[in-house]
């Protein structure tokens, strides 16, 4: 158990002025910032291009079976 607390370890290259440190800070912003988006994006519930042209589909589908079964009289 001693043996592996004096092994020493050289946590400078982790510092955020080293080239590591720095790529590390660098990786954390844009893992955060992606997050941020998706939370953005979900909360949001924009419809893409597709789904809003399915939803306009089905709901045509919808009014011309409702229509064939309630024709209107003349």
């Amino acid at each position: 158990m001693i043996i592996f607390l004096n092994t020493t370890l050289d946590l400078k290259i982790f510092s955020p002025s080293a080239p590591l440190g720095i790529l590390i800070i660098f990786l954390g912003l844009i893992f955060s910032g992606m997050i941020f988006y998706i939370i953005y994006a979900v909360s949001t519930n924009k419809e893409s291009l597709e789904d809003k042209k399915i939803r306009t589909k089905k709901e045509y589908l919808q009014k011309e079976k409702i229509g064939k079964l309630f024709p209107k009289k003349k």
